[in-house]
């Protein structure tokens, strides 16, 4: 059903710009709180839904709590990690582990739809229930706020917890146009974060499109079952594995690199930018692959294994460029993280739309080729930020000037 999962996404495009933006001016565990709620409300409203048109309005809600994490958790491991080498090391934990439920959700699907479509989001809504005493627990960490709590206890005139409430909520709205636009700004006035949003938006939306894609290459052309296409997705686990030890590993080595004083490692752009520079050129390579040795005469064992390909470069490219946006934006990661995530939503969401369409008309092999085509191009941007990301972010209104330690 793609209608169902366009519209999840379109709570991607509008939420982090509500919540990014939001997470700076009342706190990270609020937003965190109140969207992770929102979100197990909704989904057990899916699971109960009892017509299609209630199922499409309790997935974009669904959508809409689920995505406050793309936009907030950049800027709450800033909050917590000052240490560029251990927040790179934590936001790609957090990447590779968001990783998982978009590849284990056609294979969980692709045998419990058999049961019923319900089990579907029964099973989602399991797996969230568990987290939830996580999200119940975590403290308040950015700073500002913080702040703002202790001068309002020390502040002789007290008030109750509702009314200064109150008071943030009227404050909020007073300068509601200047927070909330401030992603939108962002991504059209700094390169950084347009660029970057364009290149994650490409290879995150074609993540998507494998959803409508496999089916048509795996059930349709080779006949296999739909649990068995959901397993086609498994290659891409081993490839995010190799990517993320390879973002650990290069993370250790620009360390001591950098404690060595080695001049290439004074560089910002040569702790995070290297790494998308390796994994540019295994998107195309894994398109093209897939392409091309999905034939009836070819087993489809091959075809699968570009998976590894894509898992690698995908992983390696996201913990590399949302890792650049928080280094570069430090103050306001959130905020370049809601622009990117919104971005790569719109894309998400259009694209599958047009997966079907694409691939009966041009054929497997060139409507891969196409996307292939695209990766290939936006596959310059490291290259580019390497040479003038320095220049680029001296001269930027947001980003941060730190030195590189």
């Amino acid at each position: 059903m793609v209608l169902p999962t366009s519209l999840y996404m379109a709570g991607y495009v509008v939420g982090p710009l509500i919540f990014g933006p939001m997470s700076e001016y009342f706190g990270r565990r609020p937003v965190l709180l109140t969207t992770f709620t929102m979100y197990l409300i909704f989904t057990l409203a899916c699971a109960l839904a009892p017509t299609f048109p209630a199922l499409l309005v309790f997935r974009f809600l669904c959508g809409l709590g689920g995505s406050a994490p793309n936009a907030v958790l950049g800027g709450l491991y800033s909050d917590i990690y000052d240490d560029p080498h251990q927040r790179g090391v934590v936001m790609s934990w957090f990447m590779f582990a968001s990783i998982f439920p978009p590849l284990l959700g056609p294979i969980i699907s692709g045998f419990v739809s058999v049961v019923s479509w319900r089990w579907t989001f029964w099973a989602g809504l399991i797996i969230a229930v568990a987290g939830y005493p996580l999200v119940l627990t975590m403290p308040e960490t950015y700073m500002p706020v913080l702040v703002r709590r202790y001068e309002w206890a020390l502040s002789s005139e007290q008030r109750s917890v509702w009314e200064e409430f109150r008071l943030q909520m009227r404050e909020f709205f007073d300068r509601m146009g200047s927070v909330l636009s401030r992603p939108f700004v962002m991504i059209v006035q700094e390169p950084i974060v347009f660029c970057c949003s364009i290149y994650l938006a490409l290879i995150y939306s074609i993540l998507y499109l494998f959803f409508q894609a496999y089916p048509i290459v795996f059930h349709k052309l080779y006949g296999l079952s739909p649990g068995i296409t959901g397993l086609a997705f498994l290659p891409i686990l081993p490839g995010s594995i190799l990517a993320f030890t390879t973002f650990v590993l290069y993370s250790t080595y620009h360390t001591k690199a950098l404690k060595s004083s080695l001049p290439w490692a004074q560089v910002e752009e040569s702790r995070r930018l290297p790494l998308a520079c390796i994994g540019a050129p295994t998107i195309p390579i894994a398109l093209f692959w897939l392409g091309w040795s999905a034939r009836p005469t070819i087993h489809p064992v091959l075809p699968m294994m570009s998976g590894v390909f894509f898992g690698f470069g995908y992983l390696l490219i996201f913990m590399a460029l949302i890792n650049y946006l928080t280094d570069a934006y430090k103050q306001d990661s959130a905020s370049a993280s809601a622009a990117a995530s919104t971005l790569r939503s719109i894309f998400a969401v259009c694209l599958p739309l047009a997966t079907t369409p694409m691939y009966t008309n041009l054929g497997i092999q060139w409507a891969s080729s196409l996307l292939g085509f695209f990766a290939l191009v936006v596959a310059v941007i490291p290259f580019v930020f390497i040479r003038y990301g320095a220049w680029i972010r001296e001269n930027s209104r947001f980003a941060s000037k730190q030195e590189v330690r």
